[in-house]
């Protein structure tokens, strides 16, 4: 049944003793319980502000606004937390029907959506690289990434230690992206060179000591991030080959 909204008004005008025995009277809000999913979000909300080092059980404990040892009746150690920060992340991964067609782009697409998910919370690779998940939802995208290797072609060992490799860049790549973004934010990290000086520092160099990175100085920087990534991608995936007969 509805509040009366005359007692709301009338409360806010009684007496201040009165309005203390009113709210004395009125039962205390039920809190909300403490879940899995509530500790994964209260994670990310952690890494998105504070970056991944920020991260522990305590920290994840107070924007919850709880104790720590309200957290055990779901995990253990921080390890659980990294497992269901991946999960969580894993979960939004879109897997195609693998295509013996088109596998090496399939597989570029499965690896950009993971990249961009790491990118969104500086440091969780580490998290990704801390752990071996069996997460059902880390698990999902392995399979995927599995099946879309085999449809081709490629021998089920290989095709093994292709995602190891490929799943390792990834983290890499994006561990190194976060660094150099958090590097860029703080005033004593003046070592961190944009294009332009690079360009000038290379190109400056002796040429009898440094002939190559001074010609090709202009190759050397070239790209963006995401270009790179693309060519490396390509670089592992153009380098297997399906098992014959």
């Amino acid at each position: 049944m509805p509040a009366d909204p005359r007692r709301h008004r009338a409360a806010r005008h009684a007496p201040p003793a009165a309005q203390a025995a009113a709210q004395a009277a009125a039962p205390a809000p039920r809190k909300q319980p403490i879940t899995a999913e509530r500790i994964t979000d209260a994670a990310l909300e952690v890494i998105a502000t504070e970056g991944y080092d920020a991260l522990t059980i305590r920290r994840v404990a107070a924007v919850l606004g709880t104790g720590p040892s309200s957290l055990y009746a779901h995990i253990a150690t921080k390890d659980d937390i990294d497992e269901l920060l991946i999960g969580r992340l894993y979960s939004q991964v879109v897997l195609p029907a693998p295509d013996p067609a088109a596998w090496r782009e399939q597989l570029l697409a499965v690896y950009t959506q993971i990249r961009d998910l790491y990118l969104k919370y500086p440091g969780v690779p580490r998290a990704a690289l801390a752990v071996v998940s069996t997460n059902l939802d880390t698990l999902r995208v392995g399979e995927g990434i599995l099946a879309i290797l085999l449809a081709g072609g490629i021998e089920p060992r290989t095709a093994a230690w292709a995602r190891d490799a490929l799943s390792l860049y990834v983290c890499a790549y994006a561990l190194e992206q976060s660094m150099v973004r958090q590097r860029r934010r703080r005033q004593d990290q003046e070592w961190v060179l944009g294009h332009e000086e690079l360009l000038d520092r290379f190109t400056a160099l002796p040429a009898e000591r440094f002939p190559h990175t001074q010609r090709h100085a202009a190759e050397l920087i070239s790209g963006t991030g995401h270009d790179r990534f693309e060519f490396t991608v390509g670089l592992l995936t153009n380098s297997l080959r399906p098992a014959s007969g």
